[in-house]
């Protein structure tokens, strides 16, 4: 069975492209469009992994994380922020609400993916 993960992006383009470097490793891409549904499709799916966005409509990624990490499901789920916000400070912003680690964009696909490889490992 592949490992799942979650990812949590507001905008179609970041989720193709997510969607498109994952799947072509052998990764099963779940998706959520806003930090709401990345909550319930954590909680309802149990991912291996989720990526998450900070900026987005309903609720934001630190939110969406903290939730996830509140339930009993989500309290091993690793999350990675994957975010614009890249300005002194976000990451501590990130990592205080729950988010296991911190990726700024751009990215390089490469290295994200290295990070996913070596998370999935782990679970």
């Amino acid at each position: 069975m592949s490992k799942r993960i979650l990812v949590v992006e507001d905008q179609a383009d970041n989720r193709r492209i997510l969607r498109d470097l994952l799947g072509n490793y052998g990764f099963e891409v779940l998706e959520a469009e806003n930090g709401a549904q990345g909550v319930d499709r954590a909680i309802a799916e149990k991912p291996d992994l989720i990526l998450m966005d900070i900026q987005m409509p309903e609720l934001d990624g630190y939110d969406a994380t903290r939730q996830i990490k509140k339930h009993p499901i989500g309290t091993n789920i690793p999350i990675i922020a994957v975010t614009s916000f890249a300005l002194s400070g976000d990451e501590t912003k990130a990592r205080e609400a729950g988010c296991d680690d911190y990726v700024a964009k751009p990215y390089s696909p490469r290295a994200l993916l290295a990070k996913v490889i070596a998370f999935v490992e782990q679970v």
